[in-house]
């Protein structure tokens, strides 16, 4: 028994790290391909100077649910208005706030009720409301007040409701979007030979950052903990994953934090999921299924340049329930969708993309739980061969650093983010911890989430307490345009 068990294990283990190993080694070279095309022929300053001049540059509506946000609304709703584009408008969703959300937007951008023909062209739980500034400086802003639907999902389509623009960006709104970003999403929509149904791009960790005037004046890794972690996880997922995904037509989800969306086609297909806790993978599973059942030909994008913060998780309680939240919305997306998994109809969605997300995302935590089990066993009856052991897990270790390099040169690559060069060295640390401290705490909350899904137990949205920003008062401290602009002239320097 304990022979069939030792050799099982040692092929099964040897087979599915080298599938993932494989694997990333492809995507690491197919998304440098893919960076270095889009740095030889996007020039920043002719598609701002063509956008802004073109009569026929969509508007663009950026939807921003918030549930108990009132440390960080104002600065962030501020930033959302200084977007620099000629045409869009910010939906901020209050999603049934129990703190004072609606009162500091009220107070602080000088909102009014006024009359409004809602059209529930996607069904959401109950409109209360909808507010206007009487200041013209914020006569950009809208505020949706809506009962609260206990996930992201219901609060974003309600924003999509109100929508008035061909074209919505779906964010968080404790995000600080770069002044500019939204030309290259734009970009990538008008340049394309098919209708691109979405776009993606890059997300970095605000933590750490300063803020001043509604920007980001001085962008450095976090320090945090957690946090510090997140952000290398955040560039290997945009850099090198999405960016893979998006060149062989299979892209998986645009997340949830930073996305833009057809909004003609987000409403015919039902928008998102309204009970949905993985409302990025659900939209992406819904449009693209509806592109392939009406034989529409497609495509959804993937930017490289940084062009959203998003303030991450600093405790482990909150990190928790967060990663819960991811686990038990990825269970759900497989219980919803598992009719298109193998299925060549929907092509390389169905047949690659989700597939591997099944065997190695969904699979993965519990693969490693039952290793981890199946080692115990196999220590305790002296069955293990620990030469194959150490130097299987030596080569996986080596690899992942691997990668992890070559997405820090991807970013400095792609366009400096961080304002000191030095700090990337930071970076060090999380990508030499994560394996030991990072990963198996994901592993433990995806398999929470697993475990939540299963048995049925309500669970919220719920929500993240913010820490806000770092202030930077003083009048004279200069912006770091480098760095704060995801419009940036990608000529080889």
């Amino acid at each position: 028994m304990n022979n069939w068990l030792f050799t099982f294990f040692n092929y099964f283990m040897i087979f599915y790290s080298g599938g993932l190993i494989l694997s990333y080694l492809l995507m690491t070279i197919v998304s440098f391909l893919q960076i270095h095309k889009r740095k030889k022929y996007y020039s920043a300053e002719y598609i701002k100077r063509i956008l802004l001049n073109s009569p026929h540059t969509p508007g663009i509506s950026i939807v921003a649910p918030a549930y108990n946000e009132e440390t960080t609304v104002v600065d962030n709703v501020n930033s959302l208005l200084g977007m620099d584009y000629p045409k869009f408008e910010v939906i901020i969703v209050n999603d049934g706030s129990k703190d004072k959300t609606l009162e500091k937007l009220i107070e602080n951008f000088d909102l009014v009720e006024v009359p409004y023909n809602y059209i529930e062209y996607i069904k959401t739980k109950p409109y209360k409301r909808l507010f206007r500034s009487t200041n013209e400086k914020y006569k950009r802003l809208v505020v949706v007040d809506k009962e609260n639907g206990g996930t992201k999902a219901d609060a974003s389509n309600a924003g999509v409701n109100v929508a008035q623009y061909p074209y919505f960006v779906c964010t968080d709104v404790d995000c600080v979007l770069n002044p500019q970003g939204l030309y290259y999403l734009v970009w990538d929509v008008l340049s394309s030979d098919k209708r691109v149904i979405a776009v993606s791009a890059t997300m970095r960790m605000a933590n750490g950052c300063t803020m001043k005037e509604g920007r980001l004046s001085e962008l450095r890794p976090p320090i945090s903990f957690l946090p510090m972690f997140q952000e290398l996880e955040y560039m290997r997922s945009f850099l090198i994953g999405k960016t893979w995904w998006a060149a062989i037509g299979g892209m998986p989800n645009v997340s949830g934090g930073f996305g833009l969306f057809d909004t003609e086609i987000a409403i015919r297909v039902g928008g998102y999921h309204g009970l949905s806790m993985a409302e990025d993978m659900d939209m992406i599973a819904r449009m693209t299924a509806y592109m392939y059942h009406t034989k529409t030909p497609y495509k959804v994008t993937q930017v490289p340049q940084t062009v959203c913060w998003t303030e991450g998780p600093t405790t482990l309680t909150i990190f928790n329930r967060q990663r819960t939240r991811w686990g038990r919305g990825l269970f759900q997306f497989f219980h919803l969708y598992w009719d298109i998994v193998f299925n060549p109809k929907y092509g390389v969605y169905g047949t690659v993309t989700l597939p591997y997300l099944f065997i190695f995302e969904f699979l993965g935590p519990v693969v490693e739980l039952l290793g981890f089990f199946v080692l115990l066993f196999l220590i305790i009856s002296g069955a293990v061969n620990w030469t194959t052991f150490w130097l299987l897990l030596f080569t996986v270790y080596m690899f992942m650093q691997f990668v992890n390099t070559m997405c820090i040169n991807y970013d400095n690559y792609t366009g400096r983010v961080y304002s000191k060069r030095r700090w990337y060295a930071w970076l060090a640390i999380p990508s030499i911890l994560e394996a030991f401290i990072y990963h198996p705490l994901t592993v433990i909350f995806a398999l929470k989430g697993y475990f939540s899904y299963l048995t049925s137990r309500d669970f919220k949205w719920g929500e993240m307490k913010r820490k806000g920003f770092k202030k930077d008062n003083t009048s004279n401290a200069p912006v770091d345009e480098d760095s704060n602009s995801a419009i940036e002239d990608n000529k080889t320097n």
